[in-house]
């Protein structure tokens, strides 16, 4: 069967409007070179980047799975996956009928590097990069990528893109040098609420601490399990040092961070909070309550129970309203937009997190 004819007939029977809030797009570092000047491309050939994680080796990812992909998803002419935008058009945006896209490019984007002037250079670089990717396809919108280790730097980048409707959130990664919530960031959540922007922060990054509290793990599982404990620090830091009363405006998406731990990180706090509020004077309401305001959650990674009811309640406890969907693509552990979500939503709260949710956040319609 041809494939386009296919693809056109599944979207069709399905007659679902979906919004991919975590897509991957390979921007390479060929694609960047326009946008970078001699100095940082002769730097990069010579010295290339200095992660804060210094000179650690083995693989972010099992060696089964290069560039963390879908063994599907490399693109028979060449090249690395979700570099050539032909092919994952077919294989994705179309195959599936996707309406519109979130693009979150990851490395090498130089965000968290040591070499804060080469993020800076970086950074700048993806964002340009990205809309020739926004030129050639409708559907895709970009995400400003942020040298979010400088901060002043940082609301720069954003205030350069404001205005521009291709793109949709600042971007960030979870792993900051230090706590999200500190005032050496608040530079960036201010500009990203002066250009009516939310900010989407992507679980991983290179922090230059290990994801534990006690050193490096041993295993990749280790590691894959820790992100939630990375998350959970990083919406605790944000809700404690109170950067949601400066800023009531302030919208932040957990990009795949999971979700399952919201709810209990939301008590705990408020436990805490009953016992100890006079040492955090500025926070005008439980912590659970910004969690709820302010937090939206994507759906990939989800965690799946062995009670259908029990992740009823983690969504009904962050809100219908709150949960976008999204695939990963290509990743690896891609979610398939028509299998992923639990048969025991509504039409009406299906809908909302295919697409509605996004909409109305990143301002599609």
């Amino acid at each position: 069967m041809n494939i386009e004819v296919s693809a056109r007939e599944r979207g069709q029977n399905t007659r679902l409007d979906i919004v991919d809030c975590d897509f991957h797009p390979k921007l390479t570092l060929e694609q960047m070179r326009p946008f970078l000047t001699n100095q940082w491309r002769s730097y990069l050939q010579t010295y290339g980047n200095r992660s804060r994680h210094g000179y650690a080796k083995g693989y972010a990812y099992p060696k089964m799975t290069p560039q963390a992909a879908r063994r599907d998803a490399w693109p028979p002419g060449g090249g690395l996956p979700a570099s050539d935008l032909d092919f994952l058009r077919q294989q994705h945006l179309d195959f599936y009928g996707i309406s519109a896209a979130i693009m979150n490019p990851l490395s090498p984007t130089g965000q968290g590097d040591m070499n804060v002037e080469l993020s800076i250079a970086m950074a700048t670089a993806s964002n340009e990069a990205q809309l020739i990717w926004t030129g050639r396809e409708p559907r895709l919108k970009s995400s400003v990528v942020v040298p979010y280790e400088d901060g002043v730097a940082s609301a720069a980048e954003i205030r350069r893109r404001a205005g521009n409707r291709d793109f949709a959130q600042v971007f960030m990664l979870s792993r900051t040098g230090e706590a999200a919530g500190r005032k050496r960031y608040w530079p960036i959540y201010e500009a990203a609420v002066e250009a009516g922007l939310p900010v989407g922060i992507h679980a991983f990054g290179y922090s230059g601490w290990p994801m534990t509290s006690s050193g490096y793990p041993s295993f990749y599982i280790e590691e894959m399990t820790e992100h939630a404990t990375a998350a959970q620090v990083m919406v605790t830091s944000m809700v404690m040092e109170g950067i949601f009363e400066r800023l009531p405006e302030l919208k932040v998406v957990l990009i795949e961070c999971g979700f399952g731990w919201l709810p209990a990180l939301g008590w705990r706090l408020d436990k805490q909070w009953k016992r100890l509020k006079d040492e955090v004077p500025h926070l005008k309401m439980a912590p659970s309550e910004y969690i709820k305001k302010h937090f939206w959650v994507t759906t990939q990674p989800m965690e799946e129970t062995e009670n259908p009811d029990h992740l009823m309640e983690v969504m009904n406890w962050i809100g219908m309203d709150r949960i976008m969907f999204s695939s990963d693509y290509p990743h690896w552990d891609f979610d398939d937009p028509f299998v992923s979500l639990p048969p025991t939503l509504t039409d009406v709260q299906r809908k909302a997190i295919y697409s509605g949710n996004a909409r109305a956040l990143y301002r599609l319609d």
